[in-house]
């Protein structure tokens, strides 16, 4: 890896969601409460199950979304005693074009689906309703907390038989 692939995954990944959290934060309180909802605004960082589960080769991309645990977290703390509350989604494999070629053929999905638990590859829907979900009031007391929406990628499934 150079640092070159370093830098542009961080920048995008890391960086990329400070700098919208930092607008945000700074619009929620310039507009002040409102009786639209009973937080002041939510924030809403999109992780990956890479923030806990290691990935070789792709070392910049889990750092990158283990950062984001932590900044999301942090953040969390920092802004919750004004009612901004701040999360994360951590998408498991999910069926889009950027990881087309791991699903795209039977012996592919057969491969990827060892690794999910539920035995299906996420759509793109999965994440958009739990996005909605965080966004409501329906989740309120949900406060720097990364909900993983990944069919059980995260219980490694390696394990199930004893590893």
């Amino acid at each position: 890896m150079t640092l070159d692939d370093w830098q542009l995954v961080l920048s995008t990944n890391l960086t990329g969601q400070f700098l919208t959290c930092q607008a945000a934060v700074k619009e929620f309180r310039r507009r002040g409460p409102t009786t639209v909802s009973k937080a002041l605004g939510k924030l809403i960082c999109m992780s990956s199950v890479h923030e806990v589960i290691p990935w070789a080769g792709h070392v910049n991309y889990a750092a990158s979304k283990g950062g984001i645990q932590m900044f999301m977290k942090s953040l969390a703390q920092e802004v919750a005693p004004e009612r901004i509350r701040v999360n994360s989604i951590a998408p498991g494999a999910i069926r889009t074009r950027i990881n087309q070629d791991a699903w795209d053929s039977q012996a592919a999905l057969d491969k990827l689906l060892q690794l999910i638990p539920y035995r299906r590859v996420g759509a793109v829907e999965d994440i958009g309703k739990a996005a909605v979900w965080l966004a409501s009031d329906e989740s309120d007391y949900v406060v720097g907390t990364t909900l993983f929406v990944d069919g059980g990628m995260t219980l490694y499934p390696g394990f199930s038989n004893n590893g």
